[in-house]
């Protein structure tokens, strides 16, 4: 591979950093050429960019893009390497998960989601339950909710028990 190109990838990958900083790191050695394409598919169908780049260009970038996080995923850039771009914070996780149970790989090697890096395998859990900003969103929002509807129900309760006790004062007369 030619300087130049080798250059071009690099600028591409640190200008995809800089659009979507959350990234996974996997190991998708040992796919097949029909499981590869499965893989892409589904990284296809859920919004996630699935980037196959040997690890000195990844390295290169990381230290181009310059931030001090980036030094922990140099011991684990060894192999078959594939980095995973995306919005959706927990989407890569969840599709790692899957389609590892079903075929063996991709194994997860490293993370950065939300500023904090998460290195190993054993992490995949951890990165499961991180929740997107739209759940968690939702959660803000039914916690604000929570005591408003509460003083409703509240509201109706006494109002209906209210109106039960003047209709059996009104029978009783």
């Amino acid at each position: 591979m030619k300087k130049e190109q080798k250059e071009q990838i690099i600028e591409g990958l640190a200008a995809q950093l800089k659009s979507t900083p959350d990234f996974y790191v996997v190991n998708v050695e040992g796919l097949n050429a029909e499981k590869t394409t499965q893989l892409r598919r589904e990284c296809f169908a859920q919004n996630i960019k699935l980037v196959v780049v040997k690890n000195t260009l990844l390295k290169r970038t990381l230290e181009k893009v310059g931030i001090e996080e980036m030094k922990l995923f140099f011991p684990i850039l060894e192999g078959s390497t594939a980095v995973m771009f995306t919005e959706n914070i927990n989407a890569p996780a969840r599709l790692i998960k899957s389609f590892g149970q079903k075929n063996g790989k991709p194994v997860l090697k490293g993370a950065l989601v939300q500023e904090c890096v998460y290195i190993g395998e054993d992490q995949l859990e951890n990165l499961v339950n991180i929740k997107s900003r739209e759940e968690l969103i939702g959660d803000i929002a039914g916690l604000i909710l929570s005591p408003a509807q509460r003083l409703v129900s509240a509201i109706q309760t006494a109002g209906s028990h209210m109106a039960g006790i003047v209709k059996t004062l009104a029978e009783r007369e």
